[in-house]
């Protein structure tokens, strides 16, 4: 999906708010460079699996369902519908839009292993390895999927949040793209914590996705200092979520890796 039609589409759906068309004019600024969407690609993939073709299928400790791609796009069982919001078949809705060929087992209706156990049982089985090699293959597509969601979210995210806090939302959005790893926080965040729309994705109230983040911001000026702030900013909103989260669930021993990766949205791509 190129920007173009992601603007018409948004356009359609918002066309008579004025504050939601100003997101959508936001989204047109977003021109990144082929080399800069590939380097924002291969930064995600060193965030999610650590650049491994491994770590391209991985399921998580504690968590109820395996993470896929340099996205780590979340695929649930038939037996467990979680709480968070579910990227892998929209990524395959994506793919087949695209005319993209996928593996067999990509395209079932559930995520085919149903533990950690049997997930691990079946690591270096064939369609295991075919879906892997896949997925090494089809970076360039996947970065272009991330993109897309993120870009989407704006002006969904502008039409959900408090009238009151609109005008400052986007207009926080529109300081943080003013530069392209400004750009890259945007659009990593997305795929990293989603949009903050999704109240099932809240501890107390309290959500932590990119409408919380930008939402969270200090008043700073567009360019490095605003995205030196998205990245306090989702910090913060990360530490919040920790400190909130069910105790069983052991958040904070993620809290290093999370405020290194959010460290990484003030740096020059």
């Amino acid at each position: 999906m190129n920007i173009s039609t992601i603007l018409c589409c948004s356009a359609a759906l918002i066309c008579t708010s004025f504050v939601d068309l100003s997101a959508a004019q936001s989204v047109k600024m977003l021109q990144l460079t082929e080399k800069q969407k590939t380097t924002i690609g291969k930064k995600i993939w060193q965030n999610e699996c650590g650049g491994t073709v491994s770590g391209l299928t991985t399921w998580n400790v504690g968590e109820e369902f395996p993470s896929l791609g340099i996205g780590h796009f979340i695929w649930y069982t038939a037996k467990h519908k979680g709480p968070f919001t579910e990227s892998w078949p929209q990524f395959m809705t994506y793919c087949k839009g695209r005319g993209v060929k996928v593996p067999d087992v990509g395209l079932l209706p559930h995520c085919p292993w149903n533990s950690p156990d049997e997930f691990k049982r079946d690591f270096n089985s064939p369609r295991m390895n075919e879906l892997r090699q896949w997925l090494s293959n089809t970076v360039t597509l996947q970065t272009d999927f991330i993109i897309s969601r993120s870009r989407a979210a704006l002006p969904k995210i502008v039409s959900g949040a408090p009238a009151s806090d609109r005008a400052r939302i986007d207009a926080n959005y529109q300081k943080v793209a003013a530069t392209a790893h400004g750009q890259y926080a945007l659009i990593d965040y997305v795929n990293f914590k989603g949009d903050g729309l999704n109240t099932g994705e809240r501890y107390n109230g309290k959500g932590w996705g990119l409408l919380q983040v930008l939402g969270g911001m200090k008043d700073v000026a567009a360019g490095q200092a605003a995205a030196v702030e998205f990245a306090e900013s989702a910090k913060r909103a990360l530490n919040r979520r920790i400190d909130n989260s069910p105790p069983a669930r052991g958040e904070s021993r993620w809290r290093e890796g999370w405020n290194n990766r959010c460290n990484t949205y003030a740096r020059p791509l």
